[in-house]
């Protein structure tokens, strides 16, 4: 065999130098990935996450299977809010007697559409969610004797919005003390 020349043996560490970086390199980020990804806050918002995507599935049946039947029964309501529509412009196939049927079908023709039903929908969904968060949030409340809703009052130094008995913003107590130290000079 050929002895090897110093070039090639200079090329071959300069090799194993730039594999030994950038295995280096990937490790490192890897390791930096896992810290980031495997951490307890980022678990405890994953989880959180993944049950606020199961309790909204439920305020929307809530609301789409209990509530609007009831809200159907009013005269001026239906169970398909969301077919609800008016049309301001109408397509070139539009049918003098009755008109559009359903909502995809003035779609497909082209037509203008003020989906009044669909905006109704979404308001009683999120009236529903609102109440739904707000009766559980007292019911926890009620259990554990810690209240998750927050009171919030008015700074009478500052006029900011705060539930502290102290202000963040103006630094001033609100429990009364500043006003007993400066009445007594």
């Amino acid at each position: 065999m050929f002895p090897r020349r110093s070039e090639d043996a200079e090329a071959h560490v300069s090799l194993i130098n730039v594999e030994h970086a950038a295995r280096t390199k990937v490790m490192s980020s890897w390791a930096g990935f896992v810290d980031f990804a495997l951490r307890d806050n980022v678990l405890e918002v994953a989880i959180g996450l993944i049950i606020a995507s199961a309790f909204t599935k439920v305020v929307n049946s809530l609301v789409s299977d209990i509530l609007l039947p009831i809200l159907s029964l009013l005269p001026f309501m239906s169970r398909h809010l969301d077919e609800k529509f008016t049309v301001l412009r109408r397509g070139p196939h539009y049918a003098k007697p009755q008109g559009y049927n359903t909502r995809q079908q003035a779609i497909d023709d082209g037509a203008v559409l003020w989906t009044y039903g669909v905006f109704l929908d979404e308001t009683v969904t999120f009236f529903g969610l609102g109440l739904t968060l707000y009766l559980m949030a007292n019911l926890y409340g009620y259990f554990t004797k810690e209240s998750i809703i927050t009171h919030t009052y008015e700074c009478p130094y500052c006029r900011k919005q705060i539930s502290a008995k102290r202000c963040p913003m103006c630094t001033s107590w609100l429990d009364g003390r500043e006003d007993r130290e400066t009445s007594a000079l």
